[in-house]
């Protein structure tokens, strides 16, 4: 789809164009009747008129003020609002709540009318706006009219009025309410690239209407959760029944899973067990155990416990499980479980002078010319697959891709993202057995370099760390880390180590994850390191204390368990 530049000084009225045009084409059997209305009518307004339009529609809110809406392309705002105003797309002068009336003005403009009422409440000139805002909503007036809220402002108050339906076209072409309309320009400064997918002609995110009103009404009630509205008002707005689309059931189970959790937090523990049971989130399992355990309702949580044991959903369930099930055995009277005690990481203890950046202080002590340590953490192991399994990712698969604003598949956290590409993975993961891998990964970085991907943070790559990595990680190793994330991608692209140390001229290196004074491994680190020690692959925790002795002492190094490398200090200062 080629896509209006910004030499245009209408460019956001001709991305707005192609909006509709995409939707003409690709949900003509879907739009209602008010929105096809729209669309006609739209396209027979005047030019100024549809440009003012586009442009509130793309702001935030929906209270503007004739005098700030400036654009020299549109020219006078006045004149291109009659039209709208007599289509009803917009309104004058409608009733403004006093919280809507701050944030339309200015301090200066509020004194010049409220001097009277402020001076009444014993509230000072040079008082803040928000002070003022409290004090005045603690009178509870009741809405007014901008001319009625300020006589002395000469100025024209408009109400959008079509905010939701721009807000459903915008919901039709991304297939999510996450993206705005600034995607477009800012492709098109270049600050955000995608990669070109070819899209079918019946590319869409939604099949039939009532999945898009489904997935407005979910996004409403997530935007009503997010605003702490009370747990009753919400419960009678959330779906009882199951979706057959699994994507909005998944959402659906995400909103159950929040709401349940919200319930469990304040007590109500029999409301959050109900919920927990109809959330489909992967997590609500483990909370429906513990909410159990907390009824004292010990022989159903050892049940459910033990059915989760025998068919765990993720890593992480079978890692909580496996502090739950002891602890339900102890209260049932049952016999202690032989459980086998996970693969333990190197350990290094090292004491450095205080810094604001442990992980950069690590770095440093470590590193040396023969064996150089780079920060991370996430974005390289993530960069390396992302990069050799491009085209496995952006493969133009049916529900995949839908739009040109994609940084990544919409199936991409789907429990079938790898079954329904299993055979282009299998492709790309050969070249680590025929060797050529790192060509691949190196022409990628190449040709796709700022491109979006939701493995690749480029800024945090390199051609150096590139190099030292397909250099020093063994086509194995990247195998057992790609597969592992393929595993669970939502879970997996997180908790990897902090640090990694290579050795070019032997071919070797090892990761290192941080920790500070008091702080702790997180249970996703856990799985990670447990992985790594499970397989062999040099992994080590490194355990930092503050030097509160005299700047320049001697910094120690002690490294305990197996696998240590040569210099106790794997080629950095001495111990």
């Amino acid at each position: 789809m080629a896509l209006p530049t910004l030499d245009d000084p209408f460019y956001y009225l001709a991305n707005f164009h192609t909006v509709l045009d995409w939707l003409g084409s690709r949900y003509a059997d879907l739009l209602s009747a008010e929105e096809r209305d729209f669309i006609a009518a739209f396209e027979a307004l005047p030019r100024a008129s549809r440009a003012l339009l586009v442009r509130m529609v793309m702001r935030k809110g929906v209270d503007f003020r004739a005098s700030r809406l400036r654009y020299a392309e549109i020219g006078d705002t006045r004149a291109a609002a009659v039209p709208l105003i007599a289509a009803g797309w917009i309104e004058t002068d409608a009733e403004l709540e006093l919280a809507a009336l701050f944030a339309l003005t200015t301090k200066s403009e509020l004194a010049a009318d409220l001097a009277p009422w402020l001076a009444e409440l014993g509230l000072s000139r040079s008082a803040g706006k928000a002070v003022w805002c409290t004090a005045l909503a603690a009178e509870s007036p009741p809405p007014r009219a901008l001319p009625a809220w300020l006589p002395s402002l000469d100025d024209t108050h408009y109400r959008l009025t079509v905010d939701a339906l721009g807000e459903r076209f915008r919901l039709m072409f991304f297939g999510n309410l996450r993206q705005q309309w600034s995607e477009f320009v800012l492709a098109d400064l270049g600050v955000y690239r995608f990669e070109s997918v070819p899209l079918a002609a019946a590319s869409r995110a939604f099949s039939r209407r009532d999945e898009l009103e489904a997935y407005h009404h979910l996004h409403r009630c997530r935007e009503r959760f997010d605003a702490d509205e009370p747990l009753v008002d919400l419960l009678a707005e959330i779906p009882r029944e199951p979706f057959d689309n699994p994507w909005l059931e998944r959402r659906r189970g995400r909103l159950l899973y929040k709401l349940a959790y919200r319930s469990e937090r304040q007590g109500e523990l029999r409301q959050a067990l109900a919920l927990y049971h109809d959330s489909a989130a992967p997590e609500a399992r483990l909370r429906r155990i513990r909410v159990l355990e907390r009824l004292a309702r010990f022989d159903e949580a050892w049940a459910l416990a033990r059915c989760a044991e025998n068919a765990p959903l993720s890593a992480a369930e079978s890692q909580a499980l496996g502090r739950v099930v002891p602890r339900l055995r102890r209260k049932l009277g049952l016999p202690r479980g032989d459980a086998a005690a996970p693969a333990e990481p190197e350990r290094i203890m090292l004491t450095l002078p205080r810094s604001g950046w442990v992980e950069g202080a690590v770095a440093a002590h470590l590193s040396c010319d023969q064996a150089p340590v780079i920060y991370v953490e996430n974005t390289l192991i993530n960069a390396l697959f992302g990069l050799l399994c491009w085209e496995a990712i952006f493969a133009p698969l049916p529900g995949a891709f839908f739009h040109p604003f994609h940084s990544g598949p919409a199936d991409l956290f789907d429990e079938d993202f790898h079954v329904r590409r299993q055979a282009l993975f299998t492709a790309c993961l050969a070249a680590l057995e025929r060797g050529d891998y790192g060509d691949i990964v190196r022409q990628r970085f190449r040709d796709k370099y700022g491109i979006q991907s939701p493995f690749v943070a480029w800024g945090a790559l390199d051609e150096r760390t590139l190099t030292l990595a397909l250099t020093c990680i063994p086509a194995r190793h990247l195998r057992l880390w790609f597969e592992r994330l393929l595993g669970d991608i939502r879970a997996n692209r997180a908790g990897m180590p902090d640090l990694i140390q290579f050795w070019p001229d032997e071919a070797r290196y090892r990761m290192i994850e941080v920790k500070g004074p008091g702080d702790r491994l997180q249970d996703n680190q856990k799985r990670w390191l447990a992985f790594c020690a499970e397989h062999a692959m040099p992994v080590s925790v490194c355990y930092v204390s503050w030097d509160e002795g005299d700047e320049g002492q001697p910094q120690g190094v002690v490294i305990e368990g197996a696998g240590a490398p040569p210099n106790s200090a794997a080629g950095g200062n001495p111990a």
